[in-house]
């Protein structure tokens, strides 16, 4: 069965960096969207960052763009998370997600995806 399973994540000091890893198995993804979300105490999930499995093409928030960046390795079947100039505002518990269909409106949203992991916890002190 397909399997989403993340590592990466801490605890950082504001203004610091993470990279969170996605480790996907279990079926070939092409034609995937791989995602990242988040999701912290109170709030809904929200979406951080997408990338197309078979061509690369990269979706991202307005809240993390130009600070975080999203990229996978196909021969790997990885999935990463490089996430820089953190805050304290991005604490939260983050998800890597895998959605069938290529890229639509519904990628922006939990709705657009069949698979998700476990989730690691990120938090950034202040």
């Amino acid at each position: 069965q397909v399997q989403l399973v993340e590592s990466g994540g801490g605890l950082v000091q504001a203004g610091g960096s993470l990279r969170l890893s996605c480790a996907a198995s279990g079926r070939t993804f092409r034609n995937y969207v791989m995602g990242w979300f988040r999701q912290a105490p109170g709030k809904e999930r929200e979406f951080v960052a997408g990338i197309l499995w078979d061509g690369g093409n990269i979706f991202s928030s307005n809240s993390v763009r130009g600070r975080f960046a999203i990229s996978r390795d196909v021969a790997k079947n990885m999935v990463y998370l490089q996430m820089n100039s953190l805050k304290p505002e991005d604490t939260a518990v983050y998800y890597c997600a895998a959605g069938s269909g290529g890229w639509g409106p519904t990628k922006w949203f939990e709705s657009g995806y069949e698979y998700w992991g476990q989730g690691t916890q990120v938090t950034v002190s202040s």
